[in-house]
């Protein structure tokens, strides 16, 4: 299903806030690498950055600031992250969120990320899954009997679960691509191509990776 060779890194961070842009930091990332679809590497972190937790956030999350005072700097964390993660098309639930703290860690330690993709598992489940009671990721968890593989709000947990969530989506978007695709793979740039578009359009973005894949003489199975 998934393009043989490539690799793809699943992304979750917690923060101390809704964004960047109002002061706040990431507390923990964790990360899930994929190539061809089956996984080849995981990472999970604390992360300090001296900004103080809010009460609620701690509450939800159950990482306190005592936590991060014991925790690697954030520099650190994301030092080796992007080593890991180097040339990998980004996944993320609501990826919005998890792009704006990518790109503001990263840029601390002097690396530009603005031109890596990320696909968004959230606009692709509204399209696939108009069923679906909403899109949070617990929600879609549920609908699709996904468990989370430890505490919800923690990164790794959530990168875990959000990578069962795109292997799902992966089996129903080659399923609707399928006349289209006629056997070459699913791609993680095709979906990110896609992504805001209604299903009724996906079919031209997949018939020129296709073509791409011919041109390129990539193996279409």
């Amino acid at each position: 299903m998934w393009l043989r060779h490539e690799r793809v890194a699943v992304v979750d961070f917690e923060t101390t806030g809704m964004g960047p842009a109002q002061g706040a930091r990431a507390t923990e990332i964790g990360v899930v690498v994929l190539e061809g679809g089956q996984e080849v590497a995981r990472f999970a972190s604390l992360m300090r950055s001296d900004v103080p937790v809010p009460p609620f956030i701690e509450r939800l999350t159950g990482i306190s600031n005592a936590m991060l005072a014991q925790a690697p700097p954030a520099e650190a964390v994301m030092t080796e992250v992007a080593a890991l993660t180097q040339g990998c098309p980004m996944v993320a639930h609501n990826a919005s969120f998890d792009r704006g703290f990518w790109l503001a860690e990263l840029a601390r330690i002097g690396v530009d990320a603005s031109d890596t993709p990320f696909v968004c598992t959230v606009k692709l489940a509204r399209r696939l899954y108009p069923q679906a009671p909403n899109c949070k990721l617990g929600t879609l968890a549920a609908f699709h009997g996904l468990r989370f593989e430890g505490r919800a709000h923690r990164a790794l947990a959530d990168a875990l679960v959000t990578t069962a969530l795109w292997h799902r989506i992966g089996q129903d978007a080659a399923q609707h691509l399928a006349p289209t695709l006629a056997g070459a793979p699913l791609s993680a740039l095709v979906l990110h191509a896609v992504q805001g578009l209604t299903l009724a359009q996906w079919l031209r973005p997949a018939r020129r990776s296709r073509q791409a894949m011919l041109a390129a003489e990539l193996p279409l199975v």
